[in-house]
């Protein structure tokens, strides 16, 4: 087969089975260089495209691909999401019976499956198979885990270097969104595909909005957060278990309902929160960071971190769940020194303790930085950023600078006069002549700095100190109860008149992009609510969500966001303008179609008369009574011949001269109304295709329901 059918095959493949008519960048070069047999290793941000560049090559193997993943609650919504594209796709963990198992093998064995998910720790079950006589391709997700580099290392992940020895001549593709140079290294020696090429993509996801603030009162302003954004999706990550409850009862009390979910619940209970995220019935999970890896779901518009993270990879991997459908979503991060000091313990004592402090000296840095935000990111992973993005809280609402030399004189003294002996709460409540217990006690009243700052609030000394720290004129001494300390850099500021720049405080409220557009909003938001409420996009969104109940899986995988929007600006109103729409593939518009189109055409109403194509069904019909054949038809029209029995489903149904029975049988017909009566008569096709096991087509489904219909 030469190289240009092969890539016409692949674009064939593109649009038919996942709805996209062009790859994004590296996909192309990174299933060529699979399907040639070379090994691989994809570093690759959430949402860019990672899955599609084993996935596609699998459709184009004899054997089955093994995808290798870490988390055995989200194996059946990838394999859900697979077959919801026509690929046929299973599941291979402890989650299964012998019996289940067993049939997994077999269809290995017949070539029956194009890709299988298996669990690291299973892989010993499929020993009998695991050779190249049934494996094309292995498929390394969530590679990271792998290394102790990583910052979610794994130890099942390690068992996997014996796979390259078993199967020398099967390519390796090894993924993942984050993993810094020594990482990416790392996943290569352990996994032994050091020749491995490497694909880095851009880290910069510039849909995704970055904003950091200071960790005061951080609960009233998620409660004000959250309200401006209801109906939409997000994840709160907390550093404890006890936490994400804490916050979850909070927030319930306040009229948003939300979820748990950390470790110390038991699985069936995790399963059902994460089964009920990601099928849209429950909007707001509070999450220790165990929580989203692998989850697919594409319209999760915003992330919190409660809790600093320890590390960027990480902050950088969860950030990245949301906006995965490129549509806009924002970021925001919460950031004190308890969460430093919290998770400088953590650190203590770890076999890696000075790379744990290490990175999480670049998380904290990140977090008090009053540069763009996102060239910090970036350069982080070794990319650089020439302008300033203009989607972070830095670039949109820059910190003004001022002469705060006093400030910090008054800073470093009140230090000095406490001996160095105090941690950065106490020295403000000196500072601020707070009559609490702790100071009296100490005597502290009388100290020459008590109360010299009492114009200053807690909130703002707390900033002006940190600034300090950063700058190097103090530091905390964590081993001394993070008492704060002076450095040499202090006489200069105390004796020698050096002058200190800092920033003034930024009022949390939002930014100030955000703050303008609800000003020029506020006095249009009834009649806008009502224009949203009986949008194109809402009734899409409502038909979507009908559908996926019906069927029993998450309504992204029926459509994403981006996909409704780009239908509700597109507004198709025939079978070929609809498998336009990126995003839609040859199967989704047999099954969904229909009733997409039908939804739009109700909402354009009379317009639709005025302006409507000629029906494609019956530019079918023309050639039909022709006396072509299907195959014919559908060379003719450069359509699927499944698209064409979709028209003879809706011509027989329009009551045109069809002979329907040429194409299904009575008995396929007779069992389709039985179904139906069974299954209670669902609009969508899926619950049919289940029924019979798919063992019956979908476009057979169709054929004899035009035919049940009509009786």
């Amino acid at each position: 087969m030469s190289k240009t059918t092969i890539n016409y095959q692949l674009f064939t493949n593109l649009k038919t089975y996942f709805g996209y008519d062009s790859f994004r960048m590296n996909q192309q070069e990174i299933v060529d260089s699979v399907l040639n047999k070379k090994d691989v290793l994809v570093i690759m941000p959430t949402g860019g495209g990672k899955s599609i560049c084993f996935q596609l090559p699998a459709l184009s193997f004899k054997g089955v691909t093994i995808v290798i993943s870490p988390l055995i609650a989200l194996m059946k919504d990838q394999v859900d999401g697979l077959t919801a594209n026509g690929i046929s796709a299973s599941y291979y963990n402890s989650s299964q019976t012998a019996k289940e198992q067993s049939v997994i093998i077999d269809r290995v064995i017949k070539a029956d499956l194009k890709l299988l998910y298996v669990a690291p720790e299973s892989l010993a079950g499929l020993q009998n198979v695991l050779n190249e006589k049934y494996i094309s391709c292995i498929a390394i997700d969530e590679a990271h885990c792998i290394s102790s580099w990583g910052h979610d290392f794994r130890p099942s992940y390690q068992q996997l270097g014996f796979l390259k020895s078993t199967l020398p001549n099967t390519p390796f593709i090894a993924l993942t969104a984050t993993a810094d140079k020594a990482t990416r290294d790392d996943i290569l020696k352990q996994l032994r595909i050091e020749h491995a090429r490497q694909f880095v993509s851009s880290f910069d996801r510039q849909n995704i909005a970055l904003e950091v603030r200071s960790g005061t009162d951080r609960i009233s302003q998620i409660i004000k957060f959250i309200k401006k954004r209801s109906n939409e999706s997000g994840i709160i990550y907390c550093l404890s278990r006890k936490t994400t409850e804490q916050l979850a009862k909070k927030l319930k009390t306040n009229d948003i309902p939300a979820a748990a979910y950390h470790a110390g619940l038991n699985f069936d209970k995790r399963s059902k929160v994460q089964e009920s995220f990601v099928r849209d019935r429950t909007k707001i999970v509070c999450a220790t960071v165990a929580f989203g890896m692998g989850i697919d779901k594409s319209n999760v518009r915003w992330v919190i971190h409660y809790n600093m993270p320890k590390n960027i990879e990480g902050y950088y991997q969860e950030i990245g769940r949301g906006g995965r459908d490129g549509l806009k979503a924002h970021a925001l991060l919460f950031h004190s020194y308890a969460d430093v000091i919290q998770l400088r313990n953590f650190a203590n004592g770890a076999s890696n303790e000075e790379f744990q402090i290490a990175k999480l000296d670049r998380m904290k840095q990140f977090a008090e930085s009053t540069t763009c935000r996102r060239k910090i990111l970036l350069s982080y992973f070794g990319e650089l950023l020439a302008d300033n993005c203009g989607n972070c809280d830095v670039c949109i609402n820059p910190p003004q600078v001022f002469d705060g030399t006093v400030i910090a004189q008054k800073i470093l003294s009140a230090v000095y006069r406490l001996q160095e002996t105090e941690a950065m709460g106490m020295i403000v409540d000196v500072l601020r002549g707070s009559q609490n217990a702790a100071v009296l006690a100490k005597g502290y009243q009388g100290v020459r700095t008590f109360g010299i700052g009492r114009d200053i609030s807690w909130k703002h000394w707390q900033h002006f100190i940190i600034q300090l720290i950063n700058q190097g004129f103090c530091e905390i001494a964590f081993h001394k109860n993070n008492a704060l300390q002076l450095t040499e850099f202090s006489n200069n500021v105390l004796f020698n008149g050096a002058k200190v720049l800092l920033t003034k405080p930024v009022e949390v409220t939002e930014i100030k992009a955000l703050v303008k557009e609800k000003k020029t909003r506020t006095k249009r938001t009834k009649s806008r609510t009502k224009t949203n409420t009986n949008s194109l996009f809402e009734r899409l969104r409502l038909l979507r969500y009908k559908i996926a109940q019906e069927e029993d899986i998450p309504a992204y995988l029926v459509f994403s966001d981006a996909t409704l929007k780009e239908i509700e600006r597109k507004r198709p109103m025939s079978d070929d303008d609809f498998l336009k729409v990126s995003g839609v593939g040859q199967r989704k518009m047999e099954v969904y179609g229909d009733e997409f189109i039908s939804e739009i055409i109700n909402f354009m109403g009379s317009k639709v008369k005025k302006t409507k194509k000629k029906d494609t069904a019956l530019v079918t019909y023309d050639l039909y009574k022709t006396g072509m054949s299907i195959e014919e038809i559908s060379i003719e029209r450069k359509l699927a011949s499944t698209t064409i029995y979709s028209h003879i489903a809706k011509l027989y149904s329009k009551g045109k001269d069809v002979n329907i029975f040429d194409f299904v049988s009575k008995s396929e017909v007779e069992a389709v109304r039985k179904a139906k009566i069974q299954l209670n008569a669902p609009t969508a096709l899926s619950p049919y295709f289940e029924y019979f096991n798919k063992d019956m087509d979908y476009f057979k489904i169709r054929l004899a329901l035009s035919v049940v219909d009509a009786m």
